[in-house]
């Protein structure tokens, strides 16, 4: 039998009220919410499925989401989302719930008033780079011998991202180490053809690179009386990322999030952060759900970035582009095209520069990667060249 869940928002803060224009209607959503049972808690597995399958609907309707609602026992409570576009639920349906081994599942329609204007962009995806994180403090890591956490948190991220299915697409380039603390300086000294490197390699306009800048362990929680209990610690967990542009090498977000788990490990223990005894745990699973927030802070600040590509081929008239089927492109889009290339200030530094020319191309032939166009009556494409930018236009602009 379905039930409803009622939304009360007589008491939320001013900062979370939401206004209304006269441009707004109603729409369904359904999203499904998934949660680990940690220690046969069901009720609190309950709860943050309910509060993934919301947040995940309010991004979807065109909500930018910054943080996720405090829920309790699937009742709300209190409201802590922070929205930056119009938006209202205005009635939660209980679809299904279902409990499977360790994990709980909960799908919810949603009624949601959302305005009619929306981001042009965020139908279309956009191809985000994630890379490795950089473990700053390798000593930190000793408790539990976890020298390859900044692997598994980059790889969590990255499903993290996955798992959100909207216009922020991930692609998985965790696997070699890179020097990122130079990216996170004051002096923005980083290196511009690194990044237009990861991004040629990946076929992703966009680079997510992240650190870890902080792994350590509090006093032992239990009493040293206790002996016959296991030793338990509040361990600290921070990581910091920033987004950059692949073409344009501009930083577009920067965050860093800071939280403490309990680590539930025996102090001489070695943990493999790749098993899902790591994973399953108060400290792992403290670490999912600041990748969850990341997840969708990430989808929030790219929602309305551009999807932007490549000319990688010209012969006969046509151009062949790193866009396809995969990026959200159809058969008869149209692409303005512009030069890339590079001014040099005062001092010296190398600064990317484009030019957006009058040459529209139309894509003719479609593949999930790529695509070939032409040019609009077929007419010549003065000074286009291999490399030069291409942009999706979209037709609400």
């Amino acid at each position: 039998m379905k039930s409803f869940l009622s939304l009360a928002f007589a008491g939320l803060s001013a900062t979370a009220l939401l206004t209304f224009s006269p441009f707004t209607k109603a729409q369904w959503y359904e999203s499904t919410g998934h949660a680990n049972v940690q220690n046969g808690d069901t009720s609190a597995a309950k709860s943050a499925a309910i509060k993934d399958a919301i947040t995940q609907a309010l991004v979807f309707s065109g909500a930018r989401v910054s943080s996720v609602q405090t829920l309790v026992d699937g009742v709300l409570m209190q409201d802590q989302l922070k929205i930056s576009s119009h938006g209202e639920i205005q009635k939660i349906e209980l679809v299904s719930e279902n409990q499977y081994s360790n994990k709980f599942a909960i799908t919810l329609r949603l009624d949601i008033f959302s305005q009619t204007e929306h981001c042009p962009q965020s139908s279309f995806n956009k191809f985000v780079a994630v890379t490795q994180s950089q473990l700053n403090h390798r000593e930190q890591a000793r408790l539990g011998q976890i020298f390859d956490i900044n692997k598994a948190v980059s790889k969590n991220i990255f499903t993290s991202l996955q798992k959100s299915k909207m216009s922020a697409v991930p692609v998985a380039y965790y696997k070699n180490a890179i020097k990122v603390d130079k990216y996170f300086s004051q002096q923005h000294d980083y290196s511009n053809a690194q990044l237009e490197e990861i991004a040629s390699r990946s076929n992703a306009q966009y680079v997510l690179l992240s650190q870890i800048t902080n792994l350590s362990a509090s006093d032992k929680l239990n009493s040293d009386y206790a002996f016959w209990q296991d030793e338990s610690y509040q361990r600290s967990y921070s990581i910091e990322l920033v987004l950059f542009d692949g073409t344009t090498y501009e930083q577009l977000w920067q965050n860093s999030y800071h939280s403490q788990a309990v680590w539930p490990f025996k102090k001489t223990a070695i943990v493999d952060v790749n098993s899902d005894k790591f994973w399953q745990s108060a400290y792992g699973q403290n670490i999912n759900n600041i990748n969850q927030s990341i997840s969708y802070d990430i989808q929030a600040a790219m929602a309305c970035l551009p999807t932007q590509g490549k000319i990688m081929h010209m012969e006969n008239g046509k151009v062949v582009i790193n866009l396809g089927k995969a990026h959200g492109l159809k058969k008869g889009q149209m692409l303005s095209i512009a030069h890339h290339n590079y001014l040099t200030d005062a001092a010296g530094n190398i600064m990317p520069h484009t030019v957006t020319t009058l040459n529209t191309i139309r894509v003719e032939q479609l593949y999930q990667q790529t695509a070939i166009a032409v040019s609009i009556d077929d007419k010549p494409l003065p000074g286009v060249q291999i490399n030069d930018v291409v942009e999706i236009i979209s037709q609400d602009l």
